[in-house]
């Protein structure tokens, strides 16, 4: 289908990129007020900057003075990342690598990006006009916003795994239910349509799907690719975990076209069977690192 077309009076790429404007420019304030890290401070010999973060961070009565040397110590006994140093346990890689590897795939095998990359073009095959259509790609991606928002709120409050567990939930259940609705899906070819309440449950389900991804796996991942692994492999660890997730990604967007031509249904469900997965993989093997300090992890 021809994603152009007009809103407003601008074309849809327009808005697209016009709307970038607004998050970039908060993004760009609100980085400009963030400390550096005291790990850096320490290291760059800037240590009375470095005790004003840490007090800021750990309190004005906590021992400033011993967190530096504890710091200190880490810095001089790390050394440059190696992969060699990911290497252990039954599989090849150590088993926190592993678990890095896995939240990395499963974000993205739960079909996000099938959304923001195809979204439009998804409506219009199912036979929504491309005007509305377009709309509804854009309201996807105001969601999009509202859900990070929520999860940044959350995510200190009622820690990391908890926050997975409800998004992994919501999101199973909402791409049940759009694999459901696209069942009932008639015609071929452009000519697709929907019934007028497997449409409505469609529409409000793919908006859910996108709602529960932004407030949990859109930010708990990274927040804990930057957590979990031990210093000394920090590094590396995370190159691999965020390779392994560009693969899923392309992985994932090469294969819906070809998935949807031959049952958009069955390929929704498949999304959904991942998102269920996805329970039980933070249930077994997420530890929790909300309140552990990054010189703890082991």
């Amino acid at each position: 289908g021809d994603t152009r077309g007009q809103l407003l009076g601008l074309e849809a790429w327009q808005w697209m990129l016009g709307i970038c404007v607004v998050p970039a420019a908060v993004y760009f304030a609100l980085a400009s007020t963030i400390p550096e890290s005291p790990r850096f401070l320490i290291a760059a010999d800037r240590l009375d900057e470095a005790r004003a973060v840490l007090a800021d961070i750990e309190g004005r009565d906590s021992d400033t003075e011993a967190r530096i040397a504890e710091i200190r110590g880490l810095i001089d006994s790390d050394h440059r990342p190696r992969f060699r140093d990911l290497l252990g346990g039954r599989f090849g890689l150590l088993p926190i690598v592993w678990v890095g590897i896995g939240l990395s795939v499963f974000q993205q095998l739960v079909g996000i990006n099938v959304i923001f990359y195809y979204s439009s073009i998804l409506w219009q095959s199912v036979g929504i006009d491309q005007s509305n259509s377009l709309l509804i790609s854009f309201i996807g991606s105001v969601i999009n916003i509202l859900g990070t928002v929520i999860a940044i709120l959350l995510v200190d409050r009622i820690g990391r795994k908890p926050l997975a567990l409800i998004g992994s939930a919501g999101m199973a259940v909402a791409l049940g239910a759009c694999a459901w609705a696209f069942s009932s899906a008639t015609g071929s070819g452009d000519d697709v349509t929907l019934p007028d309440l497997q449409g409505t449950v469609a529409l409000i389900a793919a908006n859910a799907f996108v709602l529960f991804f932004a407030l949990s796996w859109g930010v708990v991942v990274w927040v804990m690719l930057g957590e979990m692994f031990p210093n000394r492999i920090r590094a590396a660890a995370l190159s691999v975990a965020a390779s392994a997730q560009w693969i899923a990604n392309w992985a994932i967007t090469v294969s819906f076209p070809a998935l949807s031509r031959w049952s958009l249904s069955a390929t929704y469900l498949a999304y959904a069977v991942f998102a269920a997965l996805s329970i039980l993989f933070v249930a077994r093997f997420m530890k929790e690192t909300k309140g552990v300090r990054l010189e703890d992890m082991g």
